[in-house]
């Protein structure tokens, strides 16, 4: 059973679309988040993911669509009569209030006066408790974000929008908020949708992932579904790192569809993971695979049979070597690709695997996924990727 049948929708988007003036931002777009699900939208500047959001919001009225909160028709409603709040990535914490008060304004506004409790307990949730009589000013950044998480999640709201709230963080810093946001999601039990451009924000924190591009839904799924099954060449390329190879189909062997590309290479494709127009032979397809699925081994290992049988296989030659402490990044030439990406993690490092080193890529079929060949095999580097 799905989550949206058993739990039921958060958030329902129905034909949701915004145009300013005539340029399209949004086209129209259907999505259901599940309730108490923790849902990104990812996608690179311009995409689109922040105009849907502030749909959502009410801070922006589509153009064409309905917005539905639980059972709820909300698209005519304002902001404030909409169960939502939202988390900005800037905190907008009020300066002359203390911790407690700028948690407890909210309530306040609603006309609550016993307030102590719940805010006290909101801040226990977001760890700041011992905090609740500083002000703004004496805080880090991170506590900071943590007390405008808590403003917005002492209200109970039915959803809670995070508009990029890690933006202003350092790395380490926005890697520890990840693994909190999805604790205090998690306890909280509250529908989270979380706007980032960042991939590894996304695959973190969310149990659900849509991959917006220019406007539309590219694809959605978990962040497994979307890492190991792109559907585009844009998600294979912005949702971490992928090699594509131009191919045709050239013949089946069993589940398998044989490929062939440049310099006479041919690879094994499961006909389950390719998601070319067609099967047949002579069909584009984008053969792609993960960087750190490939092994690499020097040209003599492989001479010697040290690389099993019924691996893909690609001859190349090192361009470049980079040590990243867990792992080494590779950059091989080959007769398919000019530039093949390849970690390898430093567990019994090959000291002939350096620039100019003549070697052999291989890998285990299953690993490989297959794209429509007519696609761009640039899509979601570059400027994309921002």
């Amino acid at each position: 059973m799905s989550a949206v049948a058993e739990h039921g929708a958060g958030v329902t988007l129905t034909g949701i679309s915004k145009k300013f003036g005539d340029v399209t931002a949004v086209h129209p777009l259907d999505l259901t988040v599940p309730r108490g699900s923790f849902f990104a939208l990812l996608g690179a500047s311009g995409c689109g993911k922040t105009t849907t959001l502030r749909m959502i919001a009410g801070l922006e009225q589509p153009t064409s669509g309905t917005v539905r909160l639980g059972d709820d028709d909300v698209t005519a409603l304002p902001p404030h009569r909409r169960k939502v709040n939202t988390v900005f990535q800037s905190y907008a914490l009020f300066p002359h209030l203390d911790v407690h008060d700028n948690v407890a304004f909210g309530l306040r506004r609603r006309g609550i006066r016993s307030v102590t409790k719940d805010v006290q307990r909101t801040l226990e949730l977001v760890e700041l408790g011992h905090l609740a009589r500083r002000r703004p000013h004496q805080l880090s950044g991170g506590q900071q974000q943590r007390v405008a998480l808590a403003r917005a999640v002492v209200n109970r709201p039915e959803v809670l929008l995070l508009d990029e709230p890690l933006g202003a963080l350092d790395l380490k810093l926005r890697r520890q908020m990840q693994l909190e946001l999805k604790r205090i999601q998690t306890e909280v039990g509250i529908t989270f949708v979380h706007v980032t451009h960042d991939q590894e924000e996304a695959m973190t924190m969310a149990d659900t992932i849509a991959v917006m591009n220019a406007g539309r839904v590219e694809q959605l799924g978990t962040p497994v579904e979307l890492y190991e099954d792109p559907a585009s060449s844009f998600v294979a390329n912005f949702l971490g790192q992928s090699n594509l190879i131009e191919t045709e189909i050239a013949d089946t062997a069993g589940a398998d569809l044989l490929l062939s590309a440049a310099g006479d290479v041919r690879l094994a494709l499961p006909a389950a993971r390719c998601r070319a127009r067609s099967t047949a032979a002579g069909t584009r397809v984008l053969a792609g695979m993960r960087p750190e699925k490939i092994s690499l081994a020097h040209r003599d290992a492989a001479a010697d049979g040290s690389v099993a049988d019924g691996r893909n296989r690609i001859p190349g030659t090192v361009v470049d070597a980079s040590f990243t402490g867990a792992a080494t990044q590779y950059v091989v030439a080959s007769p398919v690709c000019p530039e093949l990406s390849v970690f390898v993690q430093n567990v019994e490092r090959d000291p002939r695997l350096v620039p100019g080193a003549e070697v052999v890529l291989h890998w285990n079929p299953a690993h490989t996924f297959g794209l429509d060949g007519d696609q761009d095999i640039d899509a979601g580097t570059g400027e994309d990727a921002l």
